[in-house]
């Protein structure tokens, strides 16, 4: 029998085992790549796997609630980020942190964004328009109080000194010609207190600023209405005619059925004021596109408790005045254009 030639066969076997071994490398890749297609979301950017802090606000508050519904979908949205939050004054404290870098993430009432003044404004940025805060003057229900001037010399609760109540509360005051630090007794408590010392009698009435409806105020509703909700449409008008800044508010109704037996079946006139969700042009722009998108896809999930949240809307979010969209919702919102 003729042995093989050298050159002829030998080199072909050798190139039979470098094409196996090259088909189980890729076997393996391909294996790799559909792994990593199914633990990541699909059709987004990549982004940093850095841990993220959010920003909410006081116990009880819409913000808190808001912001731990959004952790749970932000922990499918951004895979490998942990997501912590951080209970905060208010907008005016929000505003501070992630200004200066103590957070990542906030939410924020725009009058508050407008205002702040401080180190790194220009850095600020908006990821969306969520919803509407509507500022709620609340009493006891057979409080002889149906306006702002009636509360001289009562004890009140205004929000704490960072918060977006205090922020509305003194500026209300001002434009009813009223001053709050001489006029009432102010009381620099949140909706986490507030409640509980009306209803003990420390506090004669309190201001929220908040979506309706919220359910620190609606539980003093139940099984019996406590409260009555005083309207402040009135102070629209001298509101705006006290600068530029205050063109954030504007005249609204809190329907019947916000707080129906607190209200007597009733719309209360009030202001309401945009909240709006806050980095800055710091934050990765696949992080921020993939967190937007998950902002406007959990609207319907989250309203189901959070019923402010409803009103999360594709169409209005793009509306961030007075901050710039970030670059990374701005490539979000450009690629779900009809």
């Amino acid at each position: 029998m003729d042995l093989p030639r050298p050159g002829v066969l030998w080199p072909q076997g050798r190139r039979a085992r470098r094409r196996r071994a090259l088909q189980t490398v890729l076997a393996a890749a391909s294996a790799l790549a559909l792994l990593v297609w199914w633990l990541v979301p699909s059709g987004g950017p990549g982004y940093p796997r850095a841990p993220l802090s959010f920003a909410t606000g006081v116990a009880n508050g819409v913000y808190e609630k808001y912001g731990m519904l959004l952790q749970g979908d932000l922990r499918t949205a951004l895979p490998g980020v942990d997501v912590t939050l951080q209970h905060t004054e208010g907008s005016v404290d929000n505003i501070k942190r992630v200004a200066s870098g103590r957070s990542d993430f906030t939410i924020a009432a725009a009058d508050a964004v407008a205002s702040y003044d401080g180190p790194g404004k220009s850095d600020l940025r908006a990821v969306a328009r969520l919803y509407d805060d509507y500022m709620q003057l609340v009493v006891p229900y057979d409080s002889p109080v149906h306006s702002i001037r009636d509360l001289r010399h009562l004890t009140v609760g205004v929000g704490q000194a960072d918060s977006g109540v205090n922020l509305i509360t003194r500026r209300l005051f001002t434009a009813a010609g009223m001053e709050m630090d001489r006029d009432v007794t102010a009381e620099p408590v949140g909706i986490d207190q507030a409640p509980a010392m009306l209803l003990d009698g420390r506090l004669d009435a309190f201001f929220w600023s908040g979506g309706l409806p919220t359910a620190a105020v609606a539980a003093m509703t139940s099984p019996v209405a406590r409260i009555k909700l005083v309207q402040l449409g009135d102070l629209v008008a001298p509101l705006h005619a006290l600068g530029p800044d205050m063109a954030y508010y504007r005249q609204a109704v809190m329907p019947a059925d916000a707080y129906p037996s607190a209200q007597g079946g009733k719309a209360v006139a009030t202001i309401a004021v945009a909240n709006l969700l806050v980095t800055t042009d710091r934050a990765d722009a696949g992080l921020v596109q993939r967190l937007t998108r998950a902002v406007i896809d959990s609207r319907d999930a989250i309203g189901t408790v959070v019923h402010a949240a409803q009103l999360v809307d594709l169409r209005t979010a793009v509306f961030t005045d007075p901050l710039p969209l970030h670059v990374g919702a701005e490539r979000y919102y450009r690629s779900v254009k009809p």
